[in-house]
């Protein structure tokens, strides 16, 4: 591995450390404060109550969070696939622009909390309802970042590629799209952590699996610790997941890890 490599993967580790030690101070914080002003449970579980009825759980407190990552890593998937096209489409022609921009904000105009049971109606109590849900709450932050890059090259470059007859497919591939990866990446991050606040929306309305479904339920039996306790495994997700794409930009792209530094 390169020297280049090795000093984005230690910057990232570094990024990934320094956020769980500020989130163990917090923890220390919050049980300190709890025990000492004797805050009821039902209001502010401490965590060591949480960690203990959390993980009385069992193995079902597996399958939930399985069941969540699923939903999450289909959808950010989905949006990419999705996401990389319209962009390209959107970012080569002024009339597929003013066409798909006014659908695109459509689709982010009306709740995913009042999508989520149609979807449910029309495909069912299935997990294809929720990774649609995901997949709109995620999508649309990708489309604009992956746009705006396409269109930031200096018009200089794109000239130089035209002038060596570089044809349309050479022009994306050879200069828009390494342009476009600071950009990329920044779009990748909102995405992911858009992908677990879809995947939450989807569960609260149809699952029978799922962190978002294992907070409903206990706090409709007055579970408090394990509802908490759900809602952290859901915040460390999502900065695990935001992490590795913060590791996989400092490893394979150190030079626009570095450029979003600036």
């Amino acid at each position: 591995m390169s020297n280049t490599k090795v000093q984005g993967l230690l910057g990232a580790s570094r990024e990934f450390l320094i956020p769980l030690a500020a989130l163990i101070v917090l923890m220390a914080i919050w049980e300190v404060s709890v025990r000492a002003f004797a805050i009821p449970e039902y209001l502010l579980p401490a965590p060591s109550r949480i960690f203990q009825d959390t993980t009385a759980m069992g193995p079902a407190l597996g399958e939930h969070t399985l069941a969540t990552l699923r939903t999450v890593l289909f959808g950010f998937l989905l949006s990419i696939a999705v996401s990389f096209p319209l962009a390209v489409l959107i970012s080569s022609s002024r009339l597929a622009a003013d066409a798909i921009y006014p659908l695109l904000v459509l689709t982010q105009s009306v709740p995913k909390v009042a999508i989520a049971p149609i979807l449910v109606v029309v495909l069912g109590p299935n997990e294809l309802p929720r990774v649609i849900v995901t997949f709109l709450v995620a999508f649309f932050p990708l489309v604009i970042s992956m746009t705006t890059g396409l269109l930031a090259v200096p018009p200089e470059l794109v000239e130089l590629a035209r002038s060596c007859r570089a044809t349309k497919l050479q022009e994306l591939l050879r200069v828009r799209l390494p342009y476009s990866i600071p950009f990329v990446f920044s779009g990748l991050k909102s995405a992911i952590a858009l992908s677990v606040v879809g995947a939450v929306v989807g569960e609260f309305v149809a699952a029978e699996k799922g962190l978002g479904y294992l907070i409903t339920s206990a706090t409709a039996f007055f579970k408090v610790p394990v509802a908490f306790g759900a809602m952290l495994i859901l915040a460390l997700l999502g900065i695990v997941l935001f992490q590795l794409i913060v590791v996989a930009e400092r490893v394979f792209f150190p030079w626009a890890a570095a450029e979003q530094r600036r």
